[in-house]
C-alpha cells in the first residue's frame, strides 16, 4: 500500500492514492488533487510517482508553466514526449493530428476532439504491456489547448491501464473535465498534525517561536516549514522577515524570494531564464545563458530551491511559488534581457520565439508585430481563439503604423467574439477605431460590430446597414468568399431573421444571387430555411438531412450552428444533439461561447418538444448565467423557451411576465421576430387556460388563417393551435381554410411532428363523420412518439371528440393515455382538462391519487419539502442555486404527480407519502 512519507495528517490521502493506483492498473482512473498553494499537492504528487514506479507503472510527468500558458499544446508536448517514438502505432489520422498539434509536422491542426482521441490512443497503446500513470502539476497554469485535450482523455480512461493524476488550485478544479473528473481537496492540517510536522522537522524550535509559526501558518504545511526555517535565520538574513498579515502562501512566496535574493547573480540569472522558458530543458538553459555555466545552479540546489532531473535533463523547481519568487525579485530590465536571450536560441520554435521577442520589446517594432501575426494564424488553426486574440492584441500594440495596429486589433476582436466576452471585443474595436478611423469599413469590423449591436444594444437597423455596406464594398473580393465574407453573409442572414421584416431580406438575397456558385455550400444550404420553411422543397430537405448526417465532420462551430438553425423549424434537432453538445462543451471550456449560446437554445427547444423539460430548465439556467457573466443583453431566445415551459406547466403568470419582458426589449429595437415568439408563448398559455378567443387572436397575429406568410417561420409551429382555437370559437371556415393551406403547402412532408399536427388539424376541423378516420390516421403515423406533448394534445382532442360522440370506452382509452403523459411532463392544465374529460365519460380519473413517490425526481422532492416548509421560490432558488422561475416550473410539474393543484396542499400530500429510504435516494441522485 502507498504510504505518504512525512505527510503528517494525510492518512486519508494515502489511502486515496493507493486506491487510485489500484483502479488505474485494472481499468483506468483519473483524479484531481485540489488545494491552495503550499498545501502539499506537489509533495503528494511526487510521492504518488514514487509509489507508482515501485508498483511497476510507467510514469509520465508534465506541469503547467505560468509563463508558458500562451503557447498552445506546450503542456501536452511535455506529457507525451517520452511516447513520441511510438507514433507509428497510431492511425494516419491520429498520427497527423498529434504531430501537427505538438509542432512536429506541418498543416492545419484538427479540432481538439481529434487531438484528444489521438492522445488517448497513444496512452492506451503505451499501457497495453505496462500500466501507465500521467502526473500533471499546476494544472491551472497549463495552456488551454493542452488542458482541454487532457480533460478529454481523463474522462475516457475506462477499460485502459492508464491513470491520470493532477494537482490544481482549488478555485479552478471544477473547470477541468467539466466537473466530471473526481476531485479531492487537500485541507489544511489540524492543530495536532501541524504541531507534529513542526516537531519532526524543527525539534529545537523555541516554544514562543513555535507558537507564533503555528498561528501564522494556519495549517499550511509549506508555510509551517518555511516560516520555521526563516525564524532560525532572521538574525543572519534580515530580508527573511515576513509580514504576518499576509496569507500563508504569500508569506511563503516572500520567503522564497528572500532565499533567491541571497543567491549569486549568475545563479539568479539561470533561475530567471529557467522560469521564463517554462520547459526546464537544460539544453535551452545552457544555450541561452551565454557565459554562465550550469554549475552556477549549485547554490540553488544546495538551498533546496531546485533539483536537476538527470533522466529527463530538466531543471525542476521544488515548488511553484519559487518561480514566483524568482520573478518577484527580478527587474524589468533583467526580464527583458532574459526573454531576448531565449528568443535567440529558439529560432526553430517560432511560437515560443515570438512571445519572448514580444516580452523583450518595449517600442513598436513591425518585425516583431508581423512575427506575432503569423504565429496567431497558426494558433487559430490549432483552435485556440483565446491565445490567438491575445497574440493579435500584442501584435497591435507593437505595430508602428496606425493602419496595421488597427487591422490587427480588429482581427483580434473578430476572433475574440468567438469566445463571447463582449467587454474584450468592445475594447479592442474602440482601440482600433482610435488608431485608424477607417478600420470600421472592413468586413471583419462590420461582422464584429454587428455582433455587438445584436447582443448588446440590439440595434437591428444599425447592424443591417453596417453589414450591407461592408458586403457591397467587398462584392468583388471572391478570395474571401469562404472566409470573412461568408461570415458576414451568415451574420446578415441572422439579422434579417431577427428583424422579421421582408424589406431587409432584399440586399441579402441580392448578394446570394450575385455570388451564385461561389457561395459556400453551408451558406447556400441554410439561407432558404430561415425565410420560408413552409415552402422548402424536397431536394432541399434531402440536402439538409445529408448535412445533418455529416455534422460530425464539421469543425467550425459557426457552421454547425448554421446548419442546426436550419433544422429549427423542421424538427431535425434530434440528429444534431451530439455536435451541439460538443459545441456546448467547447464553450464551457472557454472556446466558442458565441456558438455555445445558439447550441444551448437549440438543445433546450429540442428538450421542450421531446419532453425533456427538466433538462431544458438546466440548459436555460446555464445560458442565462453565462449571458449575464459575458454582458449579453439579448436574452429573449432563452426567455421564449422558458415562457413555453411555463405555459405548458400552467405557470401562466411567468409566461405573461416573460412575454412582456421580451416585448419591451425587442419592440424599440425593431426585432419583429420577437413578436412571434411572444405570440407563440401567449397562444400556448391561452390554450392552457381555456381562453380560446385570446389564443386565436395571438395565433393569427403570427400569420392570418389560411396563409403561411413568408419570412414568418413561426407560422408552422402554431398551425394546429390556430385551428384548435378557431374551432373552439366557432370559426369553422377559418379553421378549414388553415387546414387547406397546410395541405397546399405540404406542411406534413416537412417532418413527422408536422405531419401529426397537420393530420390532427384536419381531424379537429372535420365534420363528425370524418373526424375518427382522420384522427386514427394521424395517430398511426410513424415516429410521432418522439413528441410526447404534441401527441398527448392530439389524443386529448380525439378523446374529447369521442366523448362528445358518446363513444365513451374509446374516449377513455385516448384520454387516459393523454393524462398519463401530461402528468409525467407536469403539464398541469392539460392534465386537468384530460381528467375532467374522463370524469365526463362517467368514470372518475385518478386525479386525486398521488403517483408513486419515485416518480418525483430527487430535485423535485427537495423543492417540494422546502416549499412545504414555507420558503419562497426565491429562497429555494438561492438555497439550491436555481433561478426562481426554474423552481416555479418544478413546483407546477410536481403538483399533478402529488395529485394536488396548489402550494397550500403540499404539506398534506407529503405527509401521506412514504418516501424511499436514504439509500434509495442516494441511488436516485446518482443516476
Amino acid at each position: 500500500m502507498f504510504v505518504s512519507r512525512g505527510q503528517f495528517g494525510r492518512t486519508e490521502e494515502s489511502e486515496l492514492i493507493a486506491s487510485f493506483l489500484d483502479r488505474a492498473a485494472l481499468d483506468g482512473s483519473a483524479l484531481l488533487i485540489a488545494g491552495e498553494p503550499g498545501i502539499g499537492k506537489t509533495t503528494l504528487l511526487n510521492e504518488a510517482a514514487d509509489a507508482a514506479a515501485a508498483a511497476g507503472f510507467r510514469v509520465l510527468r508534465s506541469e503547467g508553466g505560468e509563463f508558458e500558458a500562451d503557447i498552445a499544446f506546450s503542456g501536452l508536448n511535455r506529457a507525451l514526449m517520452p511516447l513520441l517514438g511510438t507514433l507509428d502505432e497510431l492511425s494516419e489520422r491520429h498520427r497527423d493530428a498529434l504531430t501537427s498539434a505538438l509542432g512536429l509536422g506541418h498543416g492545419s491542426t484538427p479540432d481538439l476532439m481529434v487531438v484528444g482521441t489521438a492522445a488517448l490512443s497513444l496512452l492506451r497503446h503505451a499501457a497495453k504491456t505496462r500500466a501507465l500513470v500521467l502526473l500533471v502539476d499546476d494544472l491551472q497554469w497549463l495552456d488551454r489547448s493542452s488542458a482541454e485535450v487532457l480533460s478529454f482523455v481523463a474522462r475516457r480512461l475506462s477499460g485502459s491501464k492508464v491513470g491520470f493524476l493532477a494537482a490544481v488550485r482549488a478555485e479552478t478544479a471544477g473547470l477541468f473535465g467539466r466537473g466530471t473528473v473526481p476531485a479531492h481537496e487537500l485541507r489544511r492540517l489540524d492543530d495536532a498534525s501541524a504541531s507534529d510536522l513542526l516537531g519532526a522537522w524543527f525539534p529545537m524550535l523555541a516554544p514562543q517561536v513555535r507558537t507564533r509559526v503555528l498561528a501564522e501558518a494556519q495549517g499550511n504545511p509549506l508555510a509551517l516549514l518555511e516560516l520555521a526555517g526563516a525564524a532560525g535565520r532572521r538574525q543572519e538574513h534580515p530580508r527573511a522577515e515576513v509580514q504576518g498579515s499576509l496569507p500563508p502562501s504569500h508569506r511563503v512566496q516572500a520567503l522564497f524570494a528572500s532565499h533567491v535574493a541571497d543567491l549569486p547573480t549568475a545563479t539568479r540569472t539561470l533561475l530567471l531564464l529557467a522560469v521564463l522558458d517554462g520547459t526546464g530543458e537544460l539544453g535551452v538553459l545552457r544555450s541561452s545563458s551565454g557565459d554562465a555555466e550550469l554549475l552556477g545552479l549549485a547554490p540553488a540546489e544546495r538551498a533546496g530551491l531546485v533539483r536537476v532531473d538527470e533522466e529527463n535533463r530538466r531543471l525542476v523547481f521544488r515548488h511553484p511559488l519559487i518561480r514566483s519568487g524568482v520573478i518577484g525579485i527580478s527587474t524589468a530590465h533583467e526580464r527583458r534581457h532574459a526573454h531576448l536571450a531565449l528568443a535567440e536560441v529558439l529560432v526553430d520554435q517560432p511560437e515560443r520565439r515570438a512571445w519572448h521577442l514580444a516580452e523583450a520589446t518595449m517600442e513598436p517594432d513591425e518585425e516583431v508585430a508581423a512575427l506575432l501575426e503569423r504565429v496567431a494564424g497558426g494558433t487559430l488553426r490549432k483552435g485556440d481563439a483565446l491565445v490567438t486574440m491575445a497574440t493579435l492584441r500584442r501584435a497591435g500594440e507593437l505595430s508602428p503604423r496606425p493602419a496595421d495596429r488597427a487591422r490587427r486589433l480588429v482581427r483580434a476582436a473578430y476572433i475574440g467574439r468567438l469566445k463571447g466576452d463582449l467587454r474584450d471585443v468592445s475594447r479592442l474595436l474602440t482601440e482600433a477605431q482610435q488608431a485608424d478611423p477607417a478600420s470600421g469599413e472592413s468586413l471583419e469590423a462590420a461582422v464584429t460590430m454587428s455582433y455587438l449591436l445584436l447582443t448588446d444594444d440590439g440595434d437591428i437597423d444599425a447592424a443591417h446597414r453596417l453589414l450591407v455596406g461592408a458586403i457591397e464594398r467587398h462584392a468583388g473580393c471572391s478570395d474571401v468568399v469562404h472566409g470573412v465574407l461568408a461570415d458576414a453573409l451568415r451574420t446578415l442572414l441572422q439579422v434579417c431573421w431577427f428583424a422579421g421584416r421582408p424589406e431587409l431580406w432584399k440586399p441579402l438575397e441580392a448578394a446570394i444571387t450575385r455570388l451564385g456558385p461561389d457561395l459556400p455550400d453551408a451558406l447556400a444550404l441554410y439561407s432558404g430555411f430561415y425565410a420560408d420553411p413552409a415552402r422548402v422543397a424536397a431536394p432541399a430537405l434531402a440536402r439538409l438531412d445529408a448535412a445533418i448526417g455529416s455534422l460530425h465532420e464539421v469543425a467550425d462551430p459557426a457552421d454547425i450552428v448554421g446548419i442546426v438553425d436550419s433544422a429549427f423549424f423542421l424538427d431535425r434537432l434530434g440528429g444534431c444533439r451530439q455536435p451541439l453538445l460538443q459545441v456546448v462543451a467547447d464553450g464551457r471550456a472557454g472556446d466558442g461561447s458565441t456558438s455555445m449560446h445558439s447550441a444551448l437554445i437549440a438543445l433546450s427547444i429540442d428538450d421542450f418538444l421531446t419532453g425533456r423539460w427538466d433538462e431544458a430548465d438546466g440548459l436555460l439556467d446555464e445560458l442565462l448565467r453565462v449571458s449575464q457573466a459575458l454582458g449579453y443583453h439579448m436574452l429573449w431566445p432563452a426567455q421564449h423557451v422558458q415562457a413555453l415551459l411555463a405555459a405548458a406547466r400552467g405557470d401562466f403568470a411567468t409566461t405573461w411576465a416573460l412575454a412582456d419582458e421580451m416585448s419591451r426589449w425587442a419592440e424599440p429595437r425593431g426585432m419583429h421576430t420577437v413578436r412571434w415568439y411572444c405570440h407563440h408563448a401567449r397562444t400556448l398559455a391561452a390554450l392552457g387556460q381555456g381562453d380560446f378567443e385570446y389564443a386565436y387572436l395571438q395565433a393569427t397575429a403570427i400569420s392570418p388563417p389560411g396563409t403561411f406568410a413568408s419570412y414568418v417561420p413561426h407560422a408552422v409551429w402554431v398551425a394546429m393551435d390556430l385551428v384548435e382555437a378557431a374551432m373552439h370559437t366557432n370559426r369553422q371556415a377559418e379553421a378549414a381554410a388553415h387546414v387547406t393551406a397546410m395541405n397546399d403547402e405540404g406542411i406534413a412532408a416537412l417532418s413527422p411532428r408536422l405531419a401529426l399536427l397537420t393530420g390532427a388539424s384536419a381531424a379537429i376541423a372535420a365534420p363528425d363523420n370524418q373526424a375518427d378516420e382522420l384522427f386514427e390516421a394521424a395517430l398511426a403515423l410513424p415516429g410521432i412518439d418522439r413528441w410526447p406533448f404534441d401527441l398527448a394534445r392530439v389524443q386529448l382532442a380525439y378523446g374529447a371528440r369521442l366523448r362528445r360522440a358518446r363513444s365513451r370506452v374509446k374516449a377513455r382509452e385516448h384520454l387516459s393515455a393523454a393524462l398519463e403523459v401530461f402528468r409525467w411532463l407536469g403539464a398541469l392544465p392539460w392534465a386537468t382538462r384530460a381528467s375532467n374529460e374522463i370524469r365526463a365519460t362517467g368514470r372518475a380519473s385518478s386525479r386525486g391519487a398521488a403517483l408513486p413517490p419515485n416518480r418525483l425526481t430527487p430535485q423535485e422532492r427537495q423543492i417540494a419539502m422546502l416549499a412545504a416548509e414555507g420558503m419562497t421560490n426565491k429562497q429555494i432558488g438561492e438555497r439550491l442555486k436555481l433561478s426562481h422561475r426554474t423552481v416555479s416550473s418544478h413546483l407546477h410539474r410536481l403538483y399533478p404527480k402529488l395529485g394536488i393543484a396548489t402550494r397550500s396542499a403540499l404539506n398534506g400530500a407529503l405527509a401521506n407519502m412514504q418516501f424511499p429510504s436514504i439509500g434509495h435516494l442516494a441511488d436516485d441522485e446518482g443516476e
